[in-house]
């Protein structure tokens, strides 16, 4: 795993990744797993967690190289000062290509790690707009002004359009082209056919913050390949029709 293809931008107070999915943003209480924050550690000694992302979700995450920077960006994503965009595959058509979703979301009393929404929660707002329909899913982007747990997950659960392979809040189903391409035959060495898309599909996608000397900062990170591809198949799929 080389930690400089995932650098997005970096100077002396802090860097920028674009995390794959299926790494951890920080270690876990068991600390078996390898973590972001890890590897990054083994390559400048002191780094300073601002938020996280879920292992399942890429994209781009920031990390400070100092205490003073640390406040200063943790300062922000409290008071909301940071500008956060995500993209996602959720399940079917949303009725509303641009909404608001504010439920206030709270810890499962009985599954760890799980989310639930309840009155009794913390404060939660996402904004969304409907970038493509396909039909069987839609490409979304989401704006987060709360940093709640699992957040968007939760929400488009909510909203009755959970995140496409959400093992927690969804179907879990992975992306097969065989269930939208009707003319799709296996090759010769493949048994089975194996996923376009097997992991939760949600995506942070930009990033806007202010540097220590007051400077703006705004980061990309593109879709990673797995999306890309789906995105593509979807595409042609709907050129067709």
């Amino acid at each position: 795993m080389t930690l400089k293809n995932f650098i997005i931008a970096e100077n002396e107070n802090w860097v920028a990744l674009n995390k794959p999915s299926g790494l951890l943003s920080i270690p876990d209480r068991e600390g078996k797993e390898v973590s972001l924050k890890s590897l990054l550690i083994e390559k400048y000694g002191d780094i300073y967690t601002v938020h996280r992302l879920d292992k399942d979700t890429s994209g781009l995450i920031v990390f400070a190289k100092n205490l003073t920077t640390h406040k200063h960006l943790s300062l922000q994503f409290e008071e909301r000062q940071t500008n956060k965009i995500y993209q996602g595959l959720v399940i079917g058509s949303l009725p509303d290509e641009k909404s608001s979703i504010q439920s206030s979301i709270a810890e499962h009393p009985a599954k760890n790690g799980t989310m639930i929404i309840h009155r009794n929660g913390k404060e939660s707002l996402t904004d969304f707009e409907v970038l493509e329909d396909f039909g069987i899913y839609s490409l979304v982007q989401f704006q987060i002004h709360t940093g709640r747990t699992h957040q968007i997950r939760i929400h488009m659960k909510e909203y009755g359009h959970p995140i496409v392979c959400d093992e927690l809040y969804g179907d879990g189903k992975p992306v097969l082209i065989s269930s939208f391409k009707k003319k799709y035959n296996l090759s010769k060495d493949e048994l089975e056919e194996r996923p376009i898309l097997g992991r939760l599909a949600l995506h942070s996608f930009q990033l806007g913050f202010k540097d220590i000397d007051g400077k703006a900062i705004e980061l990309e990170a593109e879709l990673p390949k797995d999306m890309r591809a789906t995105l593509q198949q979807l595409r042609k799929r709907k050129g067709k029709k």
